[in-house]
Order: C-alpha cells, then sequence, then structure tokens
C-alpha cells in the first residue's frame, strides 16, 4: 500500500507565523542564562526574522534590491 502524505491547511500567513516564532524565541532567551543554549535560541529568532525579510522582498511589487 502507497503511503500517504498527511495534508493540512495553515490557518496564518508564512510572515505571521515566523514573526511570533522569533519573537517568541527571544522571550525564551531572555529567560535561559548565557551558553551554548541561548545562542541557539538567538541564532534560530535571527534565521526566521532574515526568512520574514527575505519573504517580503520577494513578495514585493517591482523587487528592489534587499538593503
Amino acid at each position: 500500500m502507497v503511503e500517504r502524505r498527511r495534508r493540512f491547511k495553515q490557518t496564518t500567513s508564512l510572515e505571521e507565523r515566523l514573526s511570533r516564532e522569533a519573537q517568541a524565541l527571544r522571550q525564551q532567551a531572555g529567560l535561559v542564562p548565557e551558553g551554548f543554549a541561548r545562542d541557539a535560541l538567538l541564532r534560530r529568532a535571527s534565521e526566521n526574522e532574515a526568512t520574514l525579510h527575505l519573504t517580503r522582498w520577494l513578495n514585493s511589487p517591482g523587487l528592489p534590491p534587499p538593503d
């Protein structure tokens, strides 16, 4: 029997999900003492914010160069 993909519809936009997750990661990093775990949380938050910026740029009309 062929496995079927589990599909579901997202109820929020990608931009909203990335923004919320970045904010939650930064809050979580504020509660963790300095060290590897905190750096990893801040790195993930930064990656989400960069992805959000690129997504907005790609979806913008005329595609101006990134700043």
